[in-house]
């Protein structure tokens, strides 16, 4: 069968790697790709965005399956258009879809239907914006409405900074038109883990937990990022804690959808920020939804995945999730982000990637305890050149995931990895996973 991945970074590398893995897949397109899936076996980039000509490329091609991986073509209604072709694809409605592409749709759902959350307020006035600020103190967080590829959250530890914010979104329009309303909510304080689930519109199946790192910097400093790490499993996530978050945010988040009219289909993801205490009684609150995988954290979860992403996928497009279970490599993946100079705020693109002969990877990742440790490198912001030399495309570069029996291992295998590219003025955090290492 051919499928169609859309989207261009590190989680659409990763998942047309997982899809492959099924010998009933022939071939993955995936649009528009980037330098990595376009020196694999068995895919095609396809230089293709506008959802309109998705659909007729689909039809064409004889797509049997389609999987979105990014925000951008859900909110603007792709998955709508492939329905109305009666074309099979994975991922949530345009309405839907606002549980990410508007914070304060989010969090007025989440208002409605009692889902845990912080307090907040929207606004477009910046006059009205600065004055809650100086009435409600610091750390106070700051939030575009809309979509900002992950550089629409200041997470504000003084008012100077929250006051900063609200200049750079409501008064400059650094943001576009995602930054023409902004949620103020309070900062909630805890530990943040990634809990992602598919979801076929009335049943869900829970991926395996996984913690990413959003600062820039070592020791979580510096400008909030779309990620700079991840890991997975999250030691955080509890059984207990598991049941909790099915229990108070995912289930009322499914139920709240259908009983809108807008039942929700695809990846869902909830940034949950959990607090200290026992498991049975701790502070959880949900800091925002994502309708897609998570990225960097897709990397480190399929490389766990033992059952067929591709099976996965079709039952849930059939409506069938509740017929299928998940089986999981217990060992531990860890993905280190390479960036490009620059980023976040004004990343270096053009810069030359070498060294991945040695540490590039994209075998089938093996799946018994008794196998040797792995890694891949998944490309995000990455092209060729006219030439074929490999250079850097964006801010997130490469996507080093690396699987061992713990922490500590795949943390070692996956930076031996990382020192072995060589991308001029390269960032990277040297601390991924530290809350998960032994103490």
């Amino acid at each position: 069968m051919k499928l169609l991945v859309i989207g261009s970074g590190g989680r659409e590398h990763a998942l047309a790697w997982a899809l492959l893995k099924s010998p009933r897949v022939s071939h993955v397109y995936v649009a528009p790709g980037n330098g990595g899936t376009a020196t694999m076996d068995k895919v095609t980039n396809v230089a293709i965005s506008d959802p309109k000509a998705l659909v007729t490329f689909a039809q064409e091609t004889g797509i049997e399956m389609t999987v979105v991986g990014p925000e951008a073509p859900l909110a603007a209604g792709v998955v709508d258009l492939f329905r109305a072709a009666k074309l099979k694809i994975f991922g949530p409605t345009q309405r839907a879809a606002q549980l990410e592409s508007s914070k304060d749709y989010a969090k007025a759902f989440m208002q409605r239907h009692r889902i845990p959350t912080a307090a907040y307020q929207t606004f477009t006035d910046p006059a009205q914006a600065h004055a809650y600020i100086e009435a409600q103190g610091a750390p106070i967080v700051v939030k575009a409405d809309g979509l900002a590829a992950g550089k629409g959250v200041v997470v504000a530890t003084t008012v100077e900074q929250a006051h900063q914010a609200i200049d750079s979104m409501l008064g400059d329009g650094s943001l576009g038109a995602a930054g023409a309303r902004v949620v103020i909510e309070a900062c909630l304080v805890g530990e943040e883990a990634s809990f992602i689930v598919m979801a076929d519109g009335k049943h869900t199946l829970p991926l395996a937990s996984s913690q990413d790192h959003k600062r820039l910097m070592d020791g979580d400093q510096g400008p909030n990022t779309g990620g700079m790490g991840a890991y997975s499993p999250a030691p955080v996530v509890s059984d207990a804690l598991h049941e909790r978050i099915m229990r108070e945010v995912i289930e009322p988040t499914m139920a709240g959808m259908q009983s809108e009219g807008i039942p929700f289909t695809g990846f869902l993801y909830a940034g949950v920020m959990i607090g200290e205490g026992d498991d049975a009684t701790r502070p959880i609150g949900v800091l925002e939804f994502n309708c897609r995988m998570g990225d960097p954290e897709t990397q480190p979860i399929l490389m766990r995945l033992q059952t067929p992403l591709v099976d996965v996928v079709a039952s849930a497009i059939d409506g069938q999730l509740d017929q299928q279970t998940l089986q999981w490599d217990p060992r531990t993946a860890l993905c280190v982000v390479v960036a490009s100079a620059g980023y976040p705020a004004n990343p270096r693109i053009g810069d030359e990637i070498t060294g991945l002969t040695a540490a590039d990877n994209n075998s089938e990742a093996p799946h018994d305890k008794a196998s040797r440790d792995h890694v891949v490198t998944f490309h995000a912001g990455t092209s060729l050149d006219a030439q074929g030399r490999l250079t850097s495309a964006g801010g997130r570069v490469l996507g080093v995931t690396a699987l061992a029996d713990s922490v500590t291992q795949a943390r070692s295998l996956a930076y031996e990895t990382v020192a072995k590219i060589h991308l001029k003025g390269a960032q990277y955090r040297t601390d991924i996973a530290w809350r998960a290492l032994p103490s």
